[in-house]
């Protein structure tokens, strides 16, 4: 990646993956280490989480296509390095979190990728 463009956003806007777009990739090993630490990630930079669930549908069989958008990501945490979540110890911040399930979101299965 030294050398590479920084990009604005985790993914590219009106990107559908899907389990046949791009060809098949020959040992899927290095996309599944990628998006295994990309996971990890996600909890110091949770502005990746929505890209990172998306990737996370294809680790059974992972295509060029979705190794570039693993590599999209990469790009945009080089963008803004240093950012992330800080919560002090004496803070009073009361966290809530809610979900929202997108009911068949998934274009190959019509299942719900929440």
């Amino acid at each position: 990646l030294i050398g590479t463009k920084p990009c604005s956003t985790p993914m590219q806007p009106q990107l559908q993956l899907h389990k046949t777009s791009g060809e098949p990739l020959s040992d899927p090993t290095p996309y599944r280490r990628l998006i295994g630490r990309l996971l990890y990630l996600t909890h110091l930079r949770p502005e990746i989480s929505y890209a990172v669930s998306k990737l996370s549908q294809f680790l059974d069989a992972p295509t060029t296509d979705h190794m570039m958008a693993g590599i999209h990501v990469l790009k945009f945490l080089k963008s803004n390095p240093g950012q992330g979540l800080f919560f002090s110890s004496s803070s009073s911040l009361d966290l809530k979190g809610f979900s929202d399930s997108d009911w068949g979101a998934c274009p190959d299965t019509r299942r719900s990728t929440t």
